[in-house]
């Protein structure tokens, strides 16, 4: 078997076994469904980074409706050239309720991070933890990933407990590690992996 052959085991997932296929919408608890981003989904997007809490937590953003086109472009790039996959968190009719990515694909070790938002109007009925736990599922039985982190503000107490629900344990905090509009916050290390 030559190096570049294509191959699974326990540190990590196949190479070119994602962006050989469509990226795929997941099914997810409360009737909700994960799939990538479309075009009619840019105002919902936009209007997302005009909340106060999204905006704390979030310092790029867009500013208009093309540049979220863009985004959505580089989404499916970042499938394409298998980055990362990009999901819109949305109801079976498709109103759009949040966002989730995993990002930063590695197979040569089976890593990938995990990040997500939700709209105001979804906070506080477990839509981010049904969205995170249906990603990891994936991307964990499916995927071939064999570790997925995630990491979020000290500040962020609602981040927190949604990694904490979906079986993301705490390892560690890393210090002045991503700047927001206040300045430099200390971030919360969490991962989970395919064992647990």
């Amino acid at each position: 078997m030559d190096h570049d052959s294509r191959i699974v085991d326990a540190t990590g997932g196949p190479t070119g076994l994602l962006s050989a296929s469509a990226q795929p919408a997941l099914l997810a608890g409360q009737g909700l469904v994960l799939r990538p981003w479309e075009t009619a989904d840019a105002p919902a997007f936009l209007s997302a980074y005009q909340d106060a809490d999204i905006r704390r937590w979030h310092t790029r953003r867009p500013r208009t409706e093309a540049d979220v086109l863009e985004w959505f472009d580089a989404y499916s790039q970042d499938w394409e050239h298998e980055k990362g996959g990009h999901w819109a968190v949305a109801r079976d009719d498709g109103e759009v309720l949040g966002r989730i990515a995993l990002r930063g694909f590695n197979f040569d070790d089976g890593i990938a991070g995990v990040a997500y938002w939700v709209l105001p109007a979804a906070r506080g009925a477990g839509v981010a933890t049904c969205a995170v736990m249906a990603l990891s599922a994936w991307a964990l039985e499916e995927a071939g990933f064999y570790r997925l982190h995630l990491d979020h503000s000290t500040r962020n107490h609602a981040s927190c407990r949604v990694a904490t629900k979906s079986g993301y344990l705490l390892e560690g905090t890393k210090r002045s590690a991503a700047v927001h509009d206040d300045g430099r916050h200390d971030m919360h290390l969490h991962a989970r992996i395919r064992e647990e």
